[in-house]
């Protein structure tokens, strides 16, 4: 009895451990996918924001693009400890399963060779012929036989069962093994991006120190930017308000709020909603630099920017694309920025600012993926990047819940 509940103990904790062992495997592959993205993200940020050494970047752009890198690499390495952490359990398990299974194996080879032994004295005192002929009838002789063949089978299983825990406990050991590689070799890796990112951080510091005596103007030149950007975004809102009476007026309907949709303009608001986290990025390759929402500046803390959007850094002469069909609602010409092309998909709009030439014009019905304008590049700066949101009726959406893994 005892035996029964050794052995069912030690299949339970394997059960369990192999349970625990999938399921930290499906987490360490989430994790080194993370970190696959951050380290191509990493790399888009040195191409499209420090590949341009020579153009005349100002202090607080510097230390914006500084941040930016930062940020993801500040990432990298918190994934990094998340996947050590997880070997971690991994080799404790495994070390714990070796521990078990060795004992075990310790238990079964015992057992087995005192079989043997057994079995040989047995065979020494008492012929097994004459074990089997001495029955007293066929009855007898006929369980006598299946007692012979049943032990035999019971020394084999053992054997057979000694040579599987044998074969188990070196697969563990060999796992155990790479683990231990595996995790050193992280640790070396995490190390190096941790030297990084330290220069990284010193080599900001040592630009903020430069901004110090400038707090004032910058925060009066952030502030200037918010004023320009909440003007463009009351314009965009205006003419949506346009649009959205304009159906209203079609339809004979009075709401001031909300589109008077179409049969047709239902259906591909529909459809754009059912793509919700499934919409391709607006343009082919680039990186978010500024993030949705109200937040204060990366730089000069104490300076609140809002945005209705995002804000992607790209390559130049990277040209913006729809994200899903629709209809060019407008295109926004202000007075001292680049033209915005608003895109109507039912009673959702997607707007991309910051466009050079516009390919398009209004009421021209457009294709997701189709290309719509190239990207304007600040010629000081060198920069090239696309303010884009998600608006439904009048409501700024986080583009991050739209747009595929962004």
């Amino acid at each position: 009895m005892y035996r029964l509940r050794q052995l069912c103990l030690i299949f339970f904790l394997l059960l369990t451990s192999f349970g625990m062992a999938q399921l930290n495997s499906a987490r360490q592959k989430t994790l080194e996918n993370q970190k696959k993205r951050l380290q191509d993200e990493i790399k888009q940020i040195n191409t499209l924001l420090f590949k341009n050494t020579k153009k005349e970047k100002s202090l607080l752009s510097q230390v914006e693009d500084l941040n930016i890198k930062i940020s993801v690499r500040n990432d990298l390495v918190k994934v990094n400890n998340q996947q050590a952490n997880l070997l971690t359990q991994q080799i404790n398990v495994n070390q714990r399963n070796i521990t078990d299974l060795r004992k075990e194996l310790e238990v079964l080879k015992k057992d087995y060779a005192e079989m043997i032994q057994k079995s040989y004295k047995s065979k020494s005192s008492q012929n097994r012929l004459m074990f089997l002929f001495s029955s007293e009838e066929f009855l007898q002789a006929y369980k006598r036989v299946q007692y012979m063949k049943q032990y035999a089978n019971f020394r084999k299983k053992q054997g057979e069962e000694i040579a599987k825990k044998t074969s188990t406990l070196q697969s563990l050991n060999k796992t155990l093994l790479e683990q231990k590689a595996q995790k050193e070799k992280l640790v070396i890796e995490n190390r190096k991006v941790k030297q990084q990112l330290q220069q990284e951080r010193k080599s900001q510091q040592k630009l903020i120190k430069g901004l110090k005596n400038k707090s004032r103007s910058l925060a009066a030149d952030i502030k200037q930017r918010q004023i320009k950007a909440t003007a463009i975004d009351r314009e965009i809102k205006r003419l949506i308000r346009e649009a959205i009476a304009a159906s209203n007026r079609a339809a004979g309907k009075k709401s001031k709020n909300a589109f008077a949709l179409t049969p047709e303009a239902k259906l591909l608001a529909a459809n754009f909603v059912a793509n919700k986290g499934k919409l391709p990025w607006p343009v082919k390759k680039g990186i978010v630099i500024q993030r949705f929402g109200t937040q204060p500046h990366p730089v000069v803390k104490t300076t609140m920017i809002k945005s209705n959007g995002v804000t992607i850094a790209t390559s130049p002469k990277s040209e913006a694309r729809a994200v899903f069909d629709g209809e060019v609602m407008t295109i926004l010409s202000f007075k001292g920025s680049n033209p915005t092309i608003l895109i109507k998909h039912g009673n959702f709009i997607t707007t991309y600012k910051n466009i050079g030439k516009v390919y398009v014009k209004k009421g021209d019905k457009v294709r997701a993926k189709q290309y719509i304008g190239e990207i304007f590049t600040h010629p000081k700066t060198g920069k090239t990047t696309l303010q884009f949101s998600v608006f439904n009726e009048l409501k700024p959406q986080n583009p991050k819940s739209w747009i595929y893994r962004m």
